[in-house]
């Protein structure tokens, strides 16, 4: 059984589902044979019995013309009617039975066995019988048995006729049963051949389609989606599949071209300065002490701006989780987003000392990276403290869970708005300042991966408003350690 189960399931699908239709068919046809075998069967059963029961009248009149004798408990027929040996005169066997079981047949070449229900009528013990007996010459023959109505004789009259005339009609129905059968199954296996490869046609489409994109690499590739049936379902989710994954690829061709342009400005530069400082060293002409200095503090501003570069190329080039979840880059852990917040203040005022940053920070805990959190925020602060004007005011806000941060710089126009979280993305006005346009799409990343939201819209009077949304709870879960701390409560 189980190297047939093997080798039925090494088939192909088509020919697996061609064989199982096949069988399907072949045994509803075979149940179906063999319900109307039986059924034609009982119902010619019926019908001789009822042939032979309506010929009892005749049996009487056979019976009237002779003389019967029961001395001794014996059945003798002492004369027998003109053709008894003449089977087409009447077409039954007729025969009288005794109690002890003899008989004598007055109708008929044979005899038929007696059966024990034969003598229980003659006993008077049962109104009558139907049976099937075999006769002397080993034919077998349908009988109908019913008492004698001479109360003087206890016998039993028996009119049988041979099954034959049954058997032939049901092996011809047989025969013909067999043949239709058979027609059935071929047809069956036909139909299936076309069924399987009809209902595998999108299966086959979509095989194609995918060795085609396995071989060429070609990710815009479409399947027609025909109904709404599961093969329908698969092919939208291919379609689904090639479009995420082509798009993917674009934006990592995109990436790679953005970071390609954004690391070509300042390593040219830095070239340019580095080959000014060697020229001067092997011509021997000095540079001037201030045109020195500038030299130099351009190539450290330019490998500065380098490694934040590369660095934030790194934070974007790790796998993107889902809300709540690692990737990584550093352990999920209860965060006190109003300690981040301030350590990422000290650092602001320090890259604007001239501002005025003011913060109202009430307790708010967070599950997320705190290295990643951290910069996000300090991201957040940054772009407020480098858009500030002169000795402005950066107005920041924690409030169950919601971070704002608001400058008074020139704001952002709203057809600029729907951009300022994708990569590389600057506005015209902020080209000419440092920085590689990867900030606030670490933000996106950082808060969406905590479970969060942030969004940037202008704010009243003119700047910008920063807001970050992050779930979370106004008190720690209990014994729980705190990022940076090493404490619980």
């Amino acid at each position: 059984m189980n190297r047939v189960l093997r080798r039925f399931h090494g088939l192909p699908l088509r020919s697996r589902l061609a064989l199982l239709v096949a069988t399907a068919v072949a045994l509803a046809v075979a149940a179906a044979a063999v319900t109307c075998w039986f059924v034609v069967r009982n119902a010619l059963l019926d019908s001789l019995d009822d042939a032979l029961s309506s010929n009892r009248p005749k049996a009487e009149d056979v019976i009237q013309r002779i003389d019967i004798d029961a001395v001794g408990g014996q059945a003798r027929c002492l004369r027998e009617v003109p053709g008894r040996d003449n089977p087409d005169l009447f077409k039954q066997t007729i025969q009288v039975v005794a109690k002890n079981g003899t008989n004598c047949a007055i109708l008929g070449r044979q005899t038929v066995d007696v059966d024990a229900a034969d003598i229980a009528v003659a006993e008077r013990r049962k109104a009558e019988t139907y049976h099937n007996a075999t006769a002397s010459n080993g034919e077998r023959y349908r009988v109908y048995t019913y008492p004698l109505e001479d109360p003087q004789l206890p016998l039993a009259v028996s009119v049988a006729r041979p099954l034959s005339e049954m058997d032939d009609t049901l092996d011809n129905l047989a025969l013909i049963l067999v043949v239709v059968a058979g027609i059935g199954v071929l047809g069956a296996g036909a139909a299936g051949l076309w069924v399987a490869r009809t209902g595998l046609r999108p299966v086959d489409r979509l095989t194609d389609a995918v060795e085609h994109v396995a071989r060429t690499e070609d990710l815009n590739l479409r399947i027609p989606v025909e109904g709404d049936d599961e093969i329908a379902r698969l092919s939208e989710s291919f379609n689904s599949m090639t479009a995420s994954l082509a798009s993917s690829r674009d934006l990592q061709q995109q990436l790679i071209a953005d970071a390609g342009h954004e690391l070509r400005t300042p390593l040219t530069s830095l070239r340019t300065n580095i080959e000014l400082l060697a020229r001067s060293e092997e011509t021997g002409r000095a540079i001037p002490p201030d045109d020195r200095k500038a030299l130099l503090a351009s190539v450290t501003a330019q490998m500065t701006e380098l490694a934040v570069l590369i660095g934030d190329l790194q934070e974007l080039s790790r796998p993107d989780a889902g809300p709540g979840a690692g990737d990584g880059g550093g352990k999920i852990q209860v965060v006190a987003l109003h300690d981040l917040t301030r350590t990422a203040l000290d650092r602001a005022r320090l890259r604007g000392p001239e501002l005025k940053i003011t913060a109202e920070l009430a307790p708010w805990y967070v599950r997320a990276e705190p290295p990643a959190l951290e910069r996000a925020i300090v991201n957040i602060l940054d772009n407020a403290v480098k858009f500030s004007p002169p000795r402005g005011t950066v107005e920041v806000t924690l409030d169950r869970g919601r971070l704002t941060v608001r400058d008074h710089g020139p704001g952002i126009p709203a057809d600029e708005l729907p951009h300022v979280f994708d990569r590389f993305w600057r506005s015209p006005s902020a080209r000419a300042l440092p920085g590689s346009g990867l900030g606030l799409s670490i933000v996106a990343r950082t808060v969406r991966q905590a479970g969060g939201e942030v969004t940037l819209e202008a704010a009243e009077g003119g700047g910008t408003v920063a807001t970050m949304r992050l779930p979370g709870a106004a008190t720690p879960p209990p014994e729980t350690p705190l990022a940076g701390t090493g404490a619980t409560y």
